[in-house]
């Protein structure tokens, strides 16, 4: 059993508001939801030692206080093995941040995903930037090009779920003191590498428990790392990149849907996501 698991008092402090007996069930289970969770109560346990300074001043986990709809959302789709795992980077502070689904945008989560769940608070919440779950009004863009381009080529869920699974690397959100969002890599570099080196570990193993032949990185860094790390386990994985849909890339505003089906195409994985 994992150090700081094996007890309710570590479990409840780990995860905020979850009874013992669903974390013991967690645990104790060997099907695929269940043992990709596991990697990520291993990983929250890790990432909760890490001690951050300057320029962060805030870090959000939604693995812990979105755990509820996070959990629904894996117990949900990720029951068996998967071919493809697109890959993000880290929440967004209006996606995952606030639903604990990766590339979370609220309408898409709550009306396409059907995710639900309670959504409590972080232990330290950015004025700014306020933790409102599926009842959050703002969108995040990233979130809502990439679940919308899936829902309009696969029309329903279960279509993009037979074969993929979705996941970000870092499960964590990082704000400076004015909540101006930083990703990991923003992050200076000591702290970045002692995170990342514990996020890959996790990734190898949420490869493993899924079984994925393709690893899809959601941006360059998403890919990078990815590669790297599957590589430095010695997984024979094919590792390939996608762009990011982000706003903030210049690019992804000039048809992000036409590019994504173009490179989907090339990577063959479109017929995956036909009914």
């Amino acid at each position: 059993m994992m150090e700081g698991l094996g007890d309710p008092s570590g479990s409840l402090h780990l995860i905020p508001g979850t009874p013992f007996d669903k974390i013991n069930a967690i645990l104790e289970g060997d099907g695929v939801a269940e043992r990709f969770l596991k990697v990520e109560l291993e990983l929250n346990v890790r990432l909760k030692a890490l001690s951050f300074q300057e320029p962060i001043c805030y870090v959000y986990n939604p693995l812990e206080y979105a755990w509820d709809p996070h959990q629904y959302y894996v117990k949900r789709y990720c029951q068996w093995a998967k071919d493809v795992l697109f890959l993000g980077m880290n929440p967004g502070p209006f996606g995952m941040a606030q639903t604990g689904v990766p590339f979370g945008e609220v309408k898409h989560v709550k009306e396409w995903l059907q995710v639900q769940g309670q959504v409590l608070k972080p232990d330290l919440e950015h004025p700014k930037r306020p933790v409102l779950g599926l009842d959050c009004p703002q969108s995040e863009v990233s979130g809502a090009r990439f679940w919308g381009f899936f829902k309009s080529l696969c029309g329903d869920p279960d279509t993009f779920f037979r074969s993929c699974f979705v996941h970000n690397l870092c499960p964590l959100v990082f704000m400076t003191h004015s909540g101006r969002n930083l990703t990991p890599g923003d992050l200076p570099a000591a702290q970045r590498e002692h995170l990342l080196k514990l996020c890959d570990d996790a990734l190898c193993q949420v490869v493993e428990v899924l079984g994925a032949r393709t690893v899809i990185g959601v941006g360059k860094f998403a890919e990078q790392r990815a590669r790297r790390a599957l590589a430095a386990a010695g997984m024979e994985v094919s590792v390939k990149g996608v762009m990011h849909p982000s706003p903030r890339n210049p690019q992804a505003n000039k048809g992000w849907d036409s590019i994504m089906l173009t490179q989907l195409q090339e990577l063959q994985v479109l017929p995956l996501l036909k009914s």
